[in-house]
């Protein structure tokens, strides 16, 4: 079997609704630019705050996605 190799990213993803959607975005928002993505953990959750007011759940994510090799 081939060695792997992976790459890790931090992502803060953002929801006005709640973590798991804040979290759910990084990934999804990941995934449009990144291929071959393997694992998610969530590092941190924390709130945007406006006026004594929640209005925004946010989730820094890290994910680790595989690296490939470059054929010619």
């Amino acid at each position: 079997m081939a060695e792997s190799v992976y790459k890790v990213v931090e992502v803060i993803g953002s929801s006005t609704e709640s973590w798991e959607k804040a979290a759910k975005a990084a990934v999804d928002r990941t995934a449009s630019s990144i291929e071959d993505l393997r694992v998610a953990e969530v590092l941190e959750l924390d709130m945007k705050l406006e006026a004594n007011h929640v209005v925004a759940f946010r989730a820094r994510v890290k994910i680790s996605f595989k690296v490939h090799e470059i054929t010619s």
